[in-house]
């Protein structure tokens, strides 16, 4: 199988990415073979890799202002990192991802791709804090609920700029449940956005929210710890998980590939648990509509 797009959708796609679509479809390429293969992209996702992911994310492009920095939580296969850096070639985007093996996929994607401002980091996203520069955009995919979310992508995102969530038709039920929690976060007022109305059968579902002010100290439900974003820093237990995974796995890392930097006292540290471990993402919480197993975000 190939990565062509599919002719019925083809005006859409050349709307979105321009001149950049050879680039998009060699992605599409990687997607479906490499992508199957390791299990970033289920077997039955790749007859519609473009309708229901490719243009799925790069429609999001939209929403983020010219020569921005993006943050992508839980990249997994690179849906929306890889995808909007693909279609925006003036974005410097970071994919942030714990999993070797999706970091070796991102790694080598954004090397055959020639993606000269897009860099990978192996790390779960509360280690980024204080390690990252803060982002204008934070993205992520249906990784989680969104209070829990926010907690990761918020202390990564500069004041004054935007968190957006790829959601689907819970958005607004979801704002509602965890207003209290968001706003603690340091959150505004969020909203729900459509993106591709004119060229998608089934636009994307958008949660925007900007993030006006240092967080409150609080422990979500999910039981990660916020505080005062920026200067956080990753929590303990945090560190110890990386540890344990770093001991399984032999301490492995991709060329290429960057890993959060860890502050002295966190290197050698025993007795790690792993929590959130859910069904096989570091971060847990709901997968991306029939991606298989590529997140968690």
């Amino acid at each position: 199988m190939d990565g062509a797009v599919p002719s019925e959708i083809l005006p859409a796609a050349e709307k979105v990415f321009g001149d950049r679509l050879p680039m998009a479809v060699r992605f599409a390429e990687l997607l479906v073979t490499d992508g199957v293969v390791r299990g970033l992209i289920g077997p039955r996702e790749a007859p519609r890799i473009w309708e229901r992911h490719l243009l799925n994310c790069a429609v999001v492009a939209d929403l983020i202002p010219s020569g921005a920095s993006v943050v992508d939580v839980g990249s997994g296969a690179g849906l929306p990192g890889m995808v909007l850096a693909v279609a925006r070639p003036d974005l410097s985007v970071t994919l942030v991802e714990p999993l070797a093996r999706r970091t070796a996929f991102l790694s080598e994607a954004v090397t055959a791709l020639g993606l000269e401002r897009t860099s990978v980091v192996r790390a779960r996203a509360e280690e980024c804090v204080g390690k990252l520069p803060l982002a204008d955009v934070v993205t992520a995919r249906a990784v989680a609920p969104l209070d829990r979310l926010a907690g990761w992508c918020l202390p990564l995102t500069a004041i004054g700029g935007r968190m957006l969530a790829m959601k689907g038709a819970s958005a607004a039920a979801e704002i509602a449940e965890h207003a209290d929690v968001l706003a603690r976060l340091g959150a505004a007022t969020p909203s729900v956005r459509t993106c591709g109305d004119a060229i998608l059968a089934e636009p994307t579902t958008v949660v925007d929210i900007v993030r006006e002010r240092e967080a409150a100290n609080l422990r979500t439900p999910g039981g990660a710890r916020t505080r005062d974003a920026a200067r956080s820093g990753s929590s303990r237990d945090g560190r110890d998980r990386q540890t344990a995974r770093e001991r399984s796995s032999g301490g492995e890392r991709e060329p290429g590939t960057a890993r959060a930097p860890k502050s002295g006292a966190a290197g050698g540290r025993e007795g790690a648990r792993n929590r959130n471990a859910g069904d096989g993402r570091e971060h847990g919480g709901e997968r991306p509509r029939g991606t298989g197993g590529r997140r968690g975000r």
